[in-house]
């Protein structure tokens, strides 16, 4: 597997991983039914597509890479802050486009960036992308 398809792979994984972890960790301060079933929802949703890229890694004999831990810890608490003072589903949503924003805007950066990766990584990354936009999108009927 060529070195673009690799990073392409790996930055699909991290991202849904965080994306999971944020998931995870916002779920305790929703109260809402609704949107606590789209969280779930999308975290088994992310789940697969983390599965599915470390399992096209795995295919050519790479591992997928952890995740940086200072970013994931500084996500980590900048998320309990806003949320201790406010958890409205309002402020849950605001946070979660946030991450989906940033989610598109990486991936999308890194697909461009790796333009040379094999076909399934690039089909996997847009994907993702498609799957934060469609969240996003229903995210907004909490704002």
């Amino acid at each position: 597997m060529d070195e673009q398809t690799i990073k392409l792979l790996e930055e699909c994984c991290s991202g849904c991983r965080m994306a999971v972890e944020s998931f995870e960790q916002i779920k305790e301060y929703v109260k809402d039914t609704d949107l606590k079933k789209l969280i779930s929802d999308y975290t088994e949703k992310h789940r697969s597509l983390e599965k599915e890229a470390a399992s096209l890694l795995k295919e050519s004999g790479n591992e997928e890479q952890s995740a940086g831990f200072m970013a994931s810890a500084l996500s980590r608490f900048t998320t309990e802050i806003k949320l201790t003072f406010n958890s409205d589903n309002s402020q849950v949503a605001k946070l979660l486009i946030d991450g989906c924003t940033m989610g598109i805007k990486t991936l999308g950066k890194k697909a461009n960036q790796y333009d040379k990766a094999d076909k399934k990584a690039g089909a996997l990354a847009q994907k993702i992308i498609r799957i934060e936009e469609a969240l996003l999108k229903e995210l907004k009927d909490y704002l």
